[in-house]
């Protein structure tokens, strides 16, 4: 895979180089609420504008259904990017039409302009590879060279990841070598004791994951909504907890081969509930109870681990050389039920392991939180495609990096 070193060492002074960056940023309206992914890739693409580089940036933003739609428009991406990078950023408010063929011609060397969603085009996420290629010819003929530097959406076989690399010289940007680094280090050299922490909403999202990581680990800690399935599997009440019955079979597989592997599988010991689902945008008080992880009331839902299961997980880390953490623990965007997902990010930061932060949820929890991110050893951009790497799947966006 080359690097972008290799590609300014041959010269890129005066030639489009086309960024497939990742600014699939959450928005309240127009504000952008976690600049992180943002911030993440600025340094890829001030290193070729400062090389001389008429710098193309693209990316997707949410799910537009192939055609324009106004809330889902990159212009507030356009303008914090610029303000991160300390230099206009010109924005094409379409992506390979009139508007995207007269900004990239209007660029001059070291300049930087930013096209419209990559997905208000049917062709980046079309299934027909005729299609999506034809949208990766439009892109190409905006550019003279690619770099791909979007590592969130490099699980996705679309066109401006998969397709487009193979029409021009193309390299790996700085994030995704770092990237793929941290995982490699997940993966291959692993310092133990190995503590996996998975949280988040919907265990299937995780299954890949936990059954490949059962041969890796040596804890795997589950908080969350998923924990209420392991909960369920284990005959316990769950109320009206979030669960996914039709995974439980699995689960209880899961259960049997960690025990039978000397995995240790953590599950919450204790959990806050409440009859309603607390309001998030007025972050009015939601005064839960603690209940037994094995007593919640039937007509309850647990939405964060308790103070008993927070000082458990603290301690399941607190020897570890390596952690890897995706999914935050509760609803930790409101005030009474962020507790959970605090302590686990303090535990990271007082123990001597490398600790990976995977997944935009558990990446932006620590930001809203209030967190140093430098204090950890890598914040990762990308959930998917991280969890997706750790399954031991191949990744169309690395593979089509390759030489």
């Amino acid at each position: 895979m080359k690097t972008i070193e290799e590609l300014i060492e041959a010269g890129v002074e005066g030639k489009r180089v086309f960024v497939r960056a990742d600014l699939n940023v959450p928005l309240d309206g127009s504000t952008i609420t976690d600049d992180g992914r943002i911030r993440a890739v600025a340094p890829t693409i001030a290193k070729l504008a400062a090389a001389g580089a008429k710098v193309v940036v693209a990316s997707h933003l949410g799910r537009p259904k192939g055609a324009p739609d106004p809330q889902f428009s990159l212009a507030p991406a356009a303008e914090r990017l610029g303000e991160i990078l300390g230099k206009g950023v010109a924005f094409a408010t379409d992506t390979v039409g009139d508007s995207a063929a007269a900004t990239v011609a209007a660029l001059a060397n070291g300049e930087v302009a930013l096209l419209e969603n990559l997905r208000f085009n049917a062709g980046e996420t079309s299934k027909d590879d005729a299609e999506r290629k034809a949208f990766a010819e439009q892109l190409a003929a905006l550019a003279d060279l690619y770099v791909g530097d979007g590592f969130g959406a490099v699980h996705r076989k679309h066109a401006s990841v998969f397709d487009l690399p193979a029409l021009l010289p193309h390299a790996a940007g700085d994030l995704i070598a770092t990237e793929v680094g941290v995982l490699k280090k997940l993966t291959e050299d692993v310092a133990r004791p190995y503590v996996v922490v998975l949280g988040g909403a919907k265990v299937s999202d995780k299954l890949g994951v936990i059954d490949n990581l059962l041969e890796k680990a040596d804890r795997i800690l589950i908080g969350g909504g998923m924990a209420y399935t392991f909960l369920k599997a284990k005959g316990h009440e769950v109320g009206i907890s979030l669960l996914q019955a039709d995974q439980i079979p699995t689960v209880l597989e899961y259960l049997a081969r960690a025990e039978a592997r000397g995995v240790e599988f953590v599950l919450p010991v204790d959990v806050l509930v409440s009859a309603e689902f607390p309001d998030l945008k007025t972050k009015a008080p939601a005064n839960p109870s603690t209940v037994a992880a094995d007593a919640i009331p039937a007509d309850q839902e647990g939405l964060d681990i308790g103070p008993g299961t927070r000082e458990l997980y603290a301690a399941k880390l607190a020897d570890a050389g390596t952690v890897f953490w995706n999914g935050p623990m509760g609803v930790f965007e409101h005030p009474d039920y962020a507790n959970g997902t605090k302590a686990v990010a303090q535990a990271l930061l007082d123990s001597d392991a490398f600790t990976v932060v995977g997944g935009g949820d558990s990446a932006a929890a620590v930001r809203i939180l209030g967190f140093d991110e430098t204090k950890f050893g890598h914040i990762s951009t990308g959930g998917g495609a991280s969890l997706e790497y750790l399954e031991g799947k191949t990744l169309p966006g690395l593979a089509a990096l390759e030489d």
